[in-house]
């Protein structure tokens, strides 16, 4: 089975469009590796106590859905051999190849200065992903170029010091729903969108749900039909509908012909209230007991160190760093 390595960022409560289109997507397995990559979340100013609570967040649902059984669930930083080998890659990269993220530039554009963790972010990406000989990365389309730097770096690495780096695959992982924003559906559904009814979280209880399906922007006219372009927001709850229940959404537009908006929202909404139930209490029911979380990254981390570690201790030897000898 190909290694694969997965992170996901612990900024802001995760929601619906985290788990239809990603979260809902991953497998459990022996040869996953699943990071919460909170090096990655402070490239910004941030608050530390929201980092912490981020942290857990992402790890209870990832625990909910299983994650950590069969495959390694971790936390980036109880890994130090992350950063060491991102100043290896920093050592190996160049400013150029750098300045042509497209991320970065997208994120600097109109500012006068920017951190030098988001402009160098691409390297400690790249170390995430070589320190475990991975072969296979999942991400969406706007981490690809990410992925190619990724194998730039090992290939050129390799060329210098002998093959040491699996070269990584960036694989688009399966489709899943792409939800969008509740009040603006022409747009993606965000964490950061400071507008609380944009999105609906994973433990917003079943009136936050009911209360926020009722009060989604729809479209003009009463037809109830997927038309993205004409009509996005009974679209995009049409889409998490059929996302939910598994039921197409051509079956769905047969169902809600010539009924009202009203109605179609308060279907929507309880497939949504029952869709995200299982999910809810499981995420409820670990953080309720004392350590637990803890405890399985911990025992996460003890593995992904022992998985890392022939291979960093390679690249020291190749580098000709001495080796400390036992007392």
């Amino acid at each position: 089975m190909p290694r694969v390595f997965s992170g996901v960022q612990p900024t802001g409560a995760l929601h619906i469009g985290n788990y239809l289109g990603a979260l809902r997507q991953f497998e459990a397995a022996p040869g996953h590796l699943y990071c919460i990559v909170d090096w990655h979340a402070i490239t910004e100013p941030h608050d530390p106590a929201l980092l912490r609570e981020g942290t857990l967040h992402v790890a209870a649902a990832m625990i909910a859905l299983g994650l950590h059984e069969g495959s390694t669930l971790f936390v980036q930083s109880h890994v130090p051999a992350h950063m060491e080998l991102m100043w290896y890659m920093t050592c190996t990269g160049t400013m150029g190849e750098l300045q042509r993220m497209t991320q970065f530039k997208a994120k600097a554009q109109g500012r006068e200065s920017v951190s030098v963790g988001l402009f160098a972010y691409p390297l400690l990406m790249a170390a995430d992903i070589l320190l475990y000989r991975t072969e296979k990365v999942p991400v969406g389309e706007d981490q690809k170029q990410h992925v190619e730097l990724t194998r730039d770096l090992a290939e050129r690495f390799n060329s210098r010091y002998g093959k040491t780096f699996v070269l990584p695959e960036a694989v688009m992982p399966p489709a899943g729903a792409r939800v969008r924003s509740l009040t603006k559906p022409t747009e993606k559904m965000s964490k950061s969108d400071p507008d609380p009814d944009s999105k609906i979280l994973l433990l917003d209880s079943p009136d936050d749900i009911r209360r926020k399906i009722k009060r989604a922007v729809t479209d003009t006219g009463r037809e109830i039909r997927h038309d993205p372009e004409e009509k996005p927001g009974i679209s995009n709850l049409l889409e998490i509908q059929s996302a939910l229940t598994g039921t197409p959404i051509s079956r769905l537009e047969e169902l809600y012909a010539g009924k009202a908006y009203r109605e179609f929202k308060e279907e929507v909404a309880e497939a949504v209230v029952e869709g995200l139930r299982p999910l809810r209490e499981k995420m409820v029911a670990i953080a309720s007991e004392a350590g637990e979380i803890e405890r399985i990254l911990q025992e996460g981390a003890r593995k992904a160190a022992a998985l890392g570690a022939p291979l960093l201790e390679d690249v020291r030897r190749k580098l000709g760093f001495m080796e400390l000898s036992p007392s």
